[in-house]
């Protein structure tokens, strides 16, 4: 993969940043892969994979999927938030409420992959090089 570190200008050219900012760069996309690894290393080794294997010899609940043909009222959203805390409880799952500050997806996804929402902007900066990099595909 050729990641390009420049801008590219009407003319088609790119311009370059100074050495000291791709190094930087490169530092930051160095010390992101190093946090992931020791973060998965970790996990690994402290769990064992306790959930997968837990999971893996369950069952799938059938899901219906329903389709809202207005907007649902109090009680159907306090049904529909038990019937999920039933399920999660039926995998020794518990709901985990996130900061709503704008990351919230992130910090979900940083939760369940490193188990610690404060590595969202990791994360962050994962998503983001991977959609840039499937959009110049």
């Amino acid at each position: 993969m050729t990641e390009n570190y420049g801008h590219t200008s009407a003319s088609g050219n790119a311009s370059s940043h100074s050495s000291s900012s791709l190094n930087s760069s490169l530092q930051d996309t160095e010390d992101d892969q190093t946090i992931a690894r020791i973060l998965a290393e970790e996990e690994s080794l402290k769990n064992g994979n306790k959930l997968g294997k837990r999971l893996s010899h369950l069952n799938s609940i059938p899901h219906t999927p329903r389709v809202n043909g207005e907007i649902p009222d109090v009680n159907d959203a306090t049904l529909d938030h038990e019937r999920l805390a039933e399920r999660l409880a039926t995998y020794d799952l518990a709901e985990l409420q996130i900061e709503g500050d704008g990351n919230c997806q992130f910090r979900a996804l940083a939760d369940q992959l490193f188990r610690n929402p404060d590595y969202h902007k990791h994360v962050r900066k994962k998503v983001v090089k991977q959609v840039r990099f499937i959009r110049l595909l």
